[in-house]
């Protein structure tokens, strides 16, 4: 114990004295909440519309800003052929209200309006389905055009996030990709330097054994990983408004495991590489790439098709993202999501057997 917890404050030291990875540790990771945290929005807004009225009447006018009361489009004008506008994005939508409408209304006829969609995207281009449609019920029975009663009528709220909150949704994810992304690579890099150093010679010519000096190291920047999460979590907290809603317990114990984890991935690619440039690729390859997109951060894990989603199985941030977004939004506590704390130990114990034994090869020269 005494000979890891020497190399555990070694590390420390070392990790002290050199700015560039102080930096790499404190500064980046904010920066990265912060992009992340602003920039991503799942939730369209301001989409271009052109609306073409055909019938310049009173019905059609009020129908037209009933559609830009949802506050979802801004109005575009155009001249001319409408899908031209469509062709070369100015309008993302077009309806167009024929002659005829306000008449065949008045007279209990169906009238047809004419809906053209950009379909580039196809999250945006069903939001904006699904926005005129609804639009279009609301603005008949408003006015009194539909059937007031109907033999279904759902009560609907929302459970958990009743304000639409996007960051409470947004945020917690964050976490999850920052914490398992800067633990992992600042430890890649620690291993790779003793090598391209050639200290890690007089640790092979020492007694020290490849289990005490990857526990030393683990322990190092798990301390420094512990400093990273408090101080993404703080400033996340204090941005974004963000509070526990449940028992924090689980997100504590959850973040401790999941940094170890995320630690030990580095120090196991850190074994298996020669040099940082390989260290930081794989990194950003196996660690960032997986973290972003096969960990449900951003898109549903449902979406993730197969054979895909058998990895996703084995992302440690999938399972911290749950204890966090639990942790901030549903609050559902030990009950719900003690599943995921075990998941996340038993990777993190994969992880260390396979950096040991990556090291021990190295020990025996294999």
């Amino acid at each position: 114990m005494k000979r890891i917890l020497a190399q555990a404050v070694k590390e420390l030291a070392q990790f002290r004295r050199d700015r560039l990875t102080l930096a790499l540790a404190f500064i980046l990771p904010m920066m990265t909440l912060l992009i992340f945290g602003f920039a991503i929005r799942l939730e369209a807004k301001d989409i271009p519309l052109l609306v073409q009225d055909l019938d310049q009447s009173v019905l059609s006018r009020q129908y037209h800003d009933r559609l830009f009361a949802t506050n979802l489009f801004t109005p575009v004008t155009w001249q001319g052929n409408p899908e031209i506008a469509l062709d070369r994005s100015i309008a993302r939508a077009i309806v167009v209200i024929p002659p005829d409408f306000s008449r065949r209304i008045i007279a209990n006829k169906s009238s047809d309006i004419q809906v053209i969609v950009d379909g580039t995207d196809a999250n945006n281009a069903r939001v904006i389905r699904n926005s005129i449609k609804a639009t279009t019920q609301f603005f008949l029975q408003s006015e009194h055009l539909a059937p007031t009663t109907a033999s279904i009528s759902a009560a609907t709220r929302l459970w958990f996030n009743p304000g639409r909150q996007e960051s409470l949704y947004i945020v917690p994810g964050v976490y999850g990709v920052v914490l398992w992304i800067f633990p992992s690579l600042l430890s890649a890099i620690a291993m790779v330097r003793e090598k391209e150093k050639g200290t890690i010679l007089q640790v092979y010519a020492s007694d020290l054994s490849a289990g005490e000096l990857i526990l030393g190291k683990s322990l190092a920047y798990l301390v420094v990983g512990i400093g990273m999460a408090i101080g993404v979590i703080g400033l996340g907290s204090l941005i974004f408004h963000l509070g526990f809603v449940g028992d924090p317990t689980p997100l504590l114990l959850g973040t401790l495991l999941y940094l170890w984890a995320s630690v030990m991935f580095g120090l196991m690619l850190g074994a298996r590489t020669n040099n940082q440039n390989s260290a930081v690729q794989g990194v950003a390859l196996v660690g960032f790439l997986t973290a972003l997109l096969l960990s449900g951060f951003i898109y549903p894990l449902s979406n993730i098709p197969f054979p895909l989603s058998l990895v996703s199985n084995v992302i440690p941030a999938r399972y911290f993202i749950e204890i966090s977004r639990d942790a901030f939004v549903r609050g559902i506590g030990w009950s719900g999501i003690w599943f995921n704390l075990v998941i996340i130990f038993g990777l993190g114990m994969l992880l260390f057997t396979a950096a040991r034994k990556a090291l021990s090869r190295m020990q025996l020269g294999d």
